[in-house]
């Protein structure tokens, strides 16, 4: 038997989403103040055995009460590496000493326009590199599903807390797969919007190839359709289609492209096929088209990627004192960022190769997209798996191909900056969340969120307390 933690209980959080939970707090059912003391006692209750919460506020940080945000009220969590005014950021890294940052971030404050109330950090790996949120010393954060797994990574803390019902949503983003990693291995939703979509915090607007989109975990398709609206309200890129407000499925038929073998040519689990299998059924008889397709991109892009995010770790360690002060000490970097450091140096000569092919790999993607709607695929190639699988302190050769083999197919939307939904596709035969993923054109999120309605309705997500016979 899986070893299952959640919080929910008949307190004023309930079972509520975020949209739900704001309703009430809108008609004077529950209050701000209210809604974050059972929050707070929810993390209380079960942040022991998930250690997922980097840095807990010692008061919440509540919106104006004039705030016409649509999430007025809703306790959320920031994952610990976007600033907060007044909160340290540490990144997950030893390296760094925190201090209390000066200002909200670009991105920070489009999320706060929403009127959520932020009750701390969450975890992640050392500068989210890795697709678990383990480190090389010290407690990982843990999945409320099963506590022997990971929660997936970069962000683990996020999913662990909306997974258990402490929040509703909470804050994070994805560089390589970060937000539907997680939501995958944790039962949730995250749409990792297109490149530009939203603001950007400030290490995203540092990269030389922008990988990194902002977004959020949840529970339900109509939170992650609410909060992309109300971002957009209060900034929105006028070079990209709008995205408008999304209620439910449309009335369109689609064609819909089925890649069931990685970008680096693994195949997928069986418990994930069937997951794909399945989803792919659903839609089919919804009336939209299935058609079996290859790689939209060429084999070398997983190659290519490494070394780009070798590069990024490189810089993590020699621009370290100029981001995140005098006191950053790069020889406590955890093995894997070294790791991926070592091996960017190794073959420093194939960088602008690697770079001039992935700048170009948005051309390939926007082709075959000229062919299909929407691609589904899985999120990942397998279950999630045991803790220890992908901690940093395994070897670094050992390590770095299991993270291939288990992240093989989103790195493809960060490359290309296409956007790309995680929504949950059922539960393997131990119980563990099983991920299924739609992936668009660029600007396409509005279709992806349809299509993501279509399948909340007709294969509803499986809850945790429903499915925990112990904790």
């Amino acid at each position: 038997m899986t070893d299952r933690v959640h919080a929910f209980t008949d307190d004023a959080l309930g079972e509520h989403d975020a949209v739900a939970l704001a309703a009430l707090i809108r008609t004077g059912a529950a209050s701000p103040e209210e809604v974050a003391e059972a929050a707070l006692a929810r993390a209380e209750a079960v942040n022991p055995r998930l250690n997922a919460i980097a840095y807990r506020s010692p008061r919440p940080r509540y919106a104006e009460p004039d705030s016409s945000g649509v999430w007025f009220g809703v306790p959320a969590f920031v994952k610990d590496n976007a600033d907060v005014a007044g909160m340290p950021s540490r990144f997950g890294s030893a390296a760094i000493t925190p201090h209390p940052a000066a200002a909200d971030d670009r991105f920070t404050a489009q999320l706060l326009s929403t009127g959520v109330t932020v009750l701390g950090k969450t975890t992640l790996p050392e500068f989210g590199f890795i697709s678990s949120t383990e480190f090389e010393t010290g407690e990982p954060t843990r999945n409320p599903w099963d506590t022997g797994r990971t929660v997936g990574g970069s962000s683990g803390g996020s999913a662990a807390m909306v997974a258990a019902g402490v929040v509703p949503v909470a804050h994070g983003n994805d560089g390589g797969g970060s937000l539907r990693i997680p939501a995958a291995c944790a039962g949730l939703v995250s749409l990792k919007p297109s490149r530009f979509r939203h603001l950007d915090n400030a290490q995203a607007r540092q990269l030389p190839i922008k990988l990194v989109s902002e977004g959020v975990l949840s529970r339900s398709v109509r939170d992650q359709a609410v909060y992309h609206a109300a971002a957009e309200k209060y900034w929105r890129n006028p070079k990209l289609p709008p995205i408008g407000t999304v209620e439910g499925p449309s009335a369109r038929t689609l064609r819909i492209g089925l890649l069931t073998t990685s970008a680096n040519g693994r195949q997928p689990d069986a418990a994930t096929l069937a997951a794909v299998t399945a989803t792919a059924a659903i839609l089919e008889s919804a009336g939209h088209t299935i058609e079996p397709m290859d790689s939209p991109v060429a084999p070398r892009l997983v190659e290519d990627f490494l070394q780009y995010w070798g590069f990024l770790a490189q810089m993590s360690g020699v621009t370290g004192k100029l981001s995140h002060g005098r006191s950053f000490d790069a020889a406590r970097l955890d093995a894997f960022t070294k790791g991926l450091a070592a091996s960017f140096r190794r073959r420093l000569l194939s960088t602008p190769g690697a770079l001039y092919r992935l700048n170009k790999a948005r051309a390939d993607y926007d082709t075959v997209l000229t062919r299909y709607d929407a691609i589904l695929s899985p999120v990942l190639t397998h279950a999630t798996p045991e803790l220890g699988y992908l901690r940093p302190g395994v070897p670094y050769d050992e390590l770095i191909e299991r993270v291939t083999n288990f992240v093989g197919y989103t790195p493809i939307n960060n490359v290309t900056g296409s956007p790309s939904i995680a929504v949950p596709a059922g539960l393997t035969e131990t119980g563990l969340p099983v991920g299924v993923m739609l992936s668009g054109a660029y600007g396409g999120e509005r279709t992806l969120l349809e299509l993501g309605f279509l399948l909340e309705a007709q294969a509803p997500f499986p809850r945790i307390a429903a499915a925990t016979t112990g904790s």
